[in-house]
């Protein structure tokens, strides 16, 4: 069985963090492994090629920036053993795109991810981050049920 040296755990604000981290940490615990916790933020205006605005927007998306990385630190450190390696990223990005170039950047093996459940209407017309994740990933892939709040 190969080593599980680093596990990639996507997260998005909405969800049910605790269940998510809980399982990284056994896991991690474990194997000894590095948890990097990710969130995906909307890229700029001006990278989705929009004009960037007058200097308060720019200055109000900094801070929505700062606040997302902030509320990653304190999800890293409220859920995750002080022993365990550990490091919280914010990348602003496509959401699928971002995390499998940051999976393989990392050598991450194994990949963890909450997943929603719907409804019959939603799941025919929505494809879901999570399961465009699991058809693109090239690694281990570990999709968490997540209560919708």
């Amino acid at each position: 069985m190969k080593k599980i040296k680093n596990i990639l755990v996507a997260v998005d604000f909405n969800d049910n963090i605790g269940d998510l981290l809980g399982y990284a940490d056994s896991i991690a615990t474990k194997f000894g492994s590095k948890v990097w916790l990710i969130h995906v933020s909307a890229p700029d205006p001006d990278f989705v090629g929009y004009e960037p605005g007058p200097q308060y927007i720019r200055d109000s998306r900094a801070e929505e920036l700062k606040d997302e990385h902030r509320r990653l630190q304190d999800l890293r450190k409220t859920f995750l053993s002080e022993n365990l390696k550990s490091e919280a990223l914010l990348i602003q990005g496509s959401t699928v795109e971002t995390v499998l170039e940051e999976a393989k950047k990392l050598n991450s093996d194994l990949l963890i991810v909450g997943t929603h459940k719907y409804g019959f209407i939603q799941n025919i017309f929505l494809e879901s981050v999570s399961l465009k994740l699991f058809k693109n990933a090239n690694i281990p892939f570990l999709a968490i049920p997540i209560k919708n709040e």
